[in-house]
Parts: C-alpha cells; structure tokens; sequence
C-alpha cells in the first residue's frame, strides 16, 4: 500500500479527524492518541500524516 491506493482503518481516520480538530493538540501526541483510541504507534504515526492533510485541505479549501 503506496501513495493513493493507500487505505486507512476507520479507527485512524476517526483519530485524525479528532487530532486535526484540535485548537491545541496534546503533547506528547503518540502516546495521547493510543490512550484515547485502540492505535498501534504506526497507527499513531499515521493519523498524524492524515491529520496534517486534513488540515491542509482545510486551509485550502476554506
């Protein structure tokens, strides 16, 4: 799994969503999101990077 065909478990997707909420995000942020939602630290790492693209995507799009 690469670049576009790269698909995320919802459990992720609901945790990048809620990170990427955040007006100011808890640090550390790894071991915050495996306390609140059942993530491996890879599953942390990625919800982080999905995070980031939401809030991008935000930006950019209003």
């Amino acid at each position: 799994m690469t670049g576009a065909d790269h698909e995320h478990s919802e459990i992720v997707v609901l945790a990048a969503q809620w990170y990427s909420e955040q007006k100011q995000p808890p640090q550390p942020v790894v071991p915050e999101l495996r306390k609140r939602f059942p993530l491996s630290a890879r599953e942390a790492c990625e919800a982080l990077a999905l995070a980031n693209r939401y809030r991008i995507l935000r930006r950019a799009h209003g």
